[in-house]
């Protein structure tokens, strides 16, 4: 993606300022945390510096890079995690900005090691269809990289598993709005455990939602798969159990010989 010449660049500084201080009042991120870069050409990248604050940033604070994340202009230093930002440019070249942030609650998920994966709301479903869960990755790494490949092609938003989360987008601001929707249903996902668990959608109610993107004017790489998202027809086969036949002869001369003591 290449940004047209009437989007400055004086603009789009602005407007990662301005998306770092939102950031950075909805409690997404604390002292020197988080990063956004913006692709303006080929090679040519607009980003947040490291050691600094993102709800503190002013358009002159942000360095360039290349597509290989080596600084080219600026007077600060770039963020060790650039290279995870390089590597979702590689892999989705419709990609046009990138949002990383520790969003509290869905960062909480990511740390317990489970997915936002659930049919539990419909705006969810059709704008991100699932957010799946990376292996843990050591910020600053390859393997930070390594962690989130095989997501890239098929999602918008990424749980970085004991880290955070990753969002991206055609834009700056669809990237955050991305991140909000992250925030947002993994708010409510923990109340409905809570309440004693969620009822999940159908699995042709989620099968309708995907249809209607295009009605919705809404484009995801996102498709239906095993697992993404979660249906109820999928919640109600993982809660039953199934044994062989001798396994169940076992499993009830075991309970016979310990209910007569033999």
């Amino acid at each position: 993606m290449v940004r047209s010449m009437a989007e400055s660049e004086r603009e789009l500084r602005q407007q990662i300022c301005e998306i770092g201080r939102l950031m950075y009042q909805k409690g997404w991120v604390a002292s020197n945390d988080g990063n956004i870069s913006i692709k303006l050409a080929a090679d040519r990248f607009l980003c947040t510096p490291t050691n600094i604050s993102k709800g503190m940033m002013s358009p002159g604070d942000l360095i360039i890079v290349d597509a290989n994340g080596n600084k080219v202009e600026g007077s600060r230093e770039r963020t060790s995690e650039i290279m995870m930002h390089m590597t979702i440019y590689a892999g989705r070249p419709d990609v046009g900005a990138v949002v990383h942030a520790h969003p509290p609650v869905s960062t909480g998920f990511a740390v317990s090691g489970r997915p936002l994966n659930q049919a539990i709301l419909p705006e969810v479903v059709v704008t991100l269809g699932c957010v799946p869960l990376a292996d843990y990755g050591l910020p600053g790494t390859p393997a930070l990289s390594e962690t989130i490949k095989p997501f890239i092609p098929t999602h918008d938003a990424i749980l970085l598993g004991n880290h955070g989360v990753v969002c991206s987008g055609g834009t700056v601001w669809q990237g955050f709005f991305r991140m909000e929707t992250v925030e947002h249903v993994a708010r409510i996902a923990l109340v409905a455990e809570l309440l004693g668990g969620p009822k999940l959608l159908p699995r042709g109610e989620v099968d309708k939602l995907f249809d209607a993107r295009a009605r919705y004017g809404i484009s995801s790489h996102t498709t239906m798969a095993a697992g993404c998202p979660i249906t109820a027809e999928d919640a109600d086969q993982s809660e039953q159990i199934t044994v062989t036949r001798d396994e169940l002869i076992a499993l009830i001369e075991e309970a016979v010989a310990a209910r007569t003591g033999r």
